[in-house]
């Protein structure tokens, strides 16, 4: 087995953490962040590269020191010396760091003058008022740090689809390398895309599962062995996500796929009908008294009791079952149709990379058209564009343009909605752009009216085109600002505007329910990545589940245009 980057990724970065908390030398703690942002964006397996011999102190930012600690991760799967500095911690003393507005630095005064080590301990101490009375605290943080800890806590442990992602490819890679393994799949909550995975159910045939299961419970993440069957098994990873193995007959493949898969609602509604039609169904197959119907495929499981197939994506009891009655299950979008990138940020504010790196790496995609949506100067944070910065950009755009064939870059701006609903950047600018982006970025606290009422005033700008991540959630960091979602929609299609579907893994916004209320309200979208970097242009297909999990089809995304056609339908003057 081999321990992908991302988790390299983060064993540096949980070091560079306790470090700073620890008081340790900036600068090793900063070598430590560098290796990180290189880890993870490296297009090279560095377990495969550990493997050749490859030296890897040549790589960026990464030098002998911290090339010898990968290769003791990736030769162990672990690191002593963070194992060492968590003994000095209470063991769920990280946790707190996932609460926003605690840092490391945070972190070390709440556990030296608190003894907090725990979200519970952190909970208690911000309703009791203890931490407003720290220095650099004030009531305001205390209360965003309270607020915090309850949404955790409603997130309960579970995982951004992402970071599920890369154990679920690790796991299939590692079980699909057994001899014994016949299909292997992940089924559950990570098949129907959702947002957030609780735990990694997987399911597998094989005509010897005894010992594919005494494959899988030899997995090197393992932290923990919970049951060890002959036919499952359920483990609990390092890093606390848990996985369950069940192998199936072949007879039952299909059946079982559908039954794990879910949801539980959606389950019990085809239940239903096979009970109607004097039918019974569970994981082993369908029966017409004791003989088996179906059950090796999955599609047979619908056709059965007279249904289309529905993708796992929307089987949330949402209307799919009486849309596949009717014949009217939508044909979903998917990644191929996409052709162009409309968020994206270059070195003009917060990206790392210049416009034309940005855009060699879209036209790689094969892409057609992006556009580059660096920041208004309004958020001092993320470097933004004053009308001489953006000018200069809109020259070099037009200079890239030229020269690289095959992609048209758009001029554009991720203008910010300041609080009365005017634009970060005089309209004799926006009318210059091809594309004009609005985010709110500040002001999340407003009231509905207020937070509904500036954002419809953005909109009322004639150069505004399209809402950017329009709730502004963060998963499990950060709740969506207080909007009326209904009139958002109805004038959002008055002027002519379109909503984004921010592909980030922290924000998919907008969420599938919202998503499926705009397109029943004939509202388009765009999908983009707000990519600050070349391989963040990835998560578009992140972006694309979500919009598949809101019922969206092809015609119903804007950058599935050629770029003639999208031009003509994002003009609004």
């Amino acid at each position: 087995m081999t321990i992908s980057n991302r988790e390299i990724a983060a064993i540096f970065d949980q070091l560079a953490d306790l470090l700073e908390i620890k008081g340790e030398n900036p600068f090793k703690i900063r070598a430590y962040r560098n290796a990180v942002r290189t880890i993870e964006n490296m297009g090279t397996d560095l377990s495969k590269m550990v493997t050749e011999g490859i030296d890897l102190s040549d790589i960026p930012t990464i030098g002998e020191h911290i090339a010898q600690k990968i290769e003791e991760i990736v030769k162990t799967g672990k690191l002593a010396k963070l194992e060492t500095l968590e003994q000095s911690f209470p063991s769920h003393f990280l946790d707190i760091l996932h609460v926003k507005g605690i840092g490391p630095k945070r972190a070390k005064i709440l556990y030296e003058n608190l003894k907090i080590g725990s979200l519970e301990e952190l909970r208690k101490a911000a309703k009791t008022h203890q931490i407003q009375k720290l220095e650099g605290f004030d009531e305001k943080l205390e209360h965003m740090i309270l607020e915090g800890t309850l949404l955790t806590k409603k997130e309960g442990r579970r995982f951004m689809y992402a970071v599920a992602e890369s154990h679920v490819n690790a796991l299939l890679s590692y079980l699909k390398d057994s001899k014994d393994a016949l299909q292997v799949i992940c089924a559950g909550s990570f098949r129907r895309r959702k947002e957030t995975v609780g735990d990694i159910d997987l399911l597998a045939t094989s005509d010897h599962p005894a010992l594919l299961i005494n494959h899988f419970v030899q997995y090197p993440a393992i932290k923990e062995i919970i049951s060890h069957g002959e036919t499952r098994s359920t483990v609990i990873l390092k890093n606390d996500l848990q996985v369950d193995l069940r192998c199936v007959a072949d007879e039952s493949y299909g059946a079982a796929l559908h039954y794990f898969t879910g949801s539980k609602s959606h389950n019990i509604a085809i239940r239903k009908i096979a009970i109607k039609m004097g039918l019974k169904i569970n994981e082993y197959g369908i029966f017409k008294g004791e003989e088996k119907i179906a059950g090796r495929y999955e599609k047979e499981m619908y056709k059965t009791v007279g249904l289309r197939y529905i993708e796992p994506e929307l089987r949330e009891n949402l209307g799919e079952i009486e849309a596949a009655k009717k014949g009217k299950l939508p044909e979903l979008i998917t990644l191929e149709d996409v052709r162009g990138d409309l968020h994206l940020h270059s070195i003009y504010s917060d990206g790392h990379n210049s416009i034309l790196e940005m855009a060699q790496a879209a036209k790689d995609l094969g892409y057609d058209y992006i556009a580059i949506t660096d920041h208004s100067k309004h958020m001092p944070i993320v470097k933004g564009m004053d009308e001489k910065k953006i000018r200069r950009q809109m020259e070099e755009i037009d200079q890239i343009n030229d020269q690289l064939k095959g992609i048209r870059i758009l001029k554009s701006i991720e203008v910010d909605i300041l609080e009365d609903g005017s634009l970060a950047m005089p309209d004799h600018i926006l009318k210059e752009l091809d594309l004009v982006v609005g985010a709110v970025h500040d002001k999340f606290s407003l009231s509905q009216d207020k937070q509904t009422a500036r954002i419809l005033k953005a909109m009322d700008n004639p150069y505004f085109n399209i809402l950017a991540h329009p709730t502004g959630r963060l998963i499990g960091e950060r709740r969506p600002y207080d909007i009326d979602m209904e009139l958002l929609f109805k004038d959002i299609k008055a002027r002519g505007c379109f909503l984004e579907i921010n592909a980030q893994p922290k924000r998919l916004d907008l969420n599938d329910i919202y998503t499926k209320a705009a397109k029943e309200a004939s509202i388009r979208f765009v999908i983009s990545t707000d990519a600050h970097e070349p391989s963040q242009l990835n998560y578009m297909n992140y972006g694309v589940f979500q919009a598949r999990r809101g019922w969206l089809e092809k015609n119903d995304v804007l950058n599935t245009l050629s770029w003639s056609e999208f031009k003509k339908s994002i003009q609004r003057i």
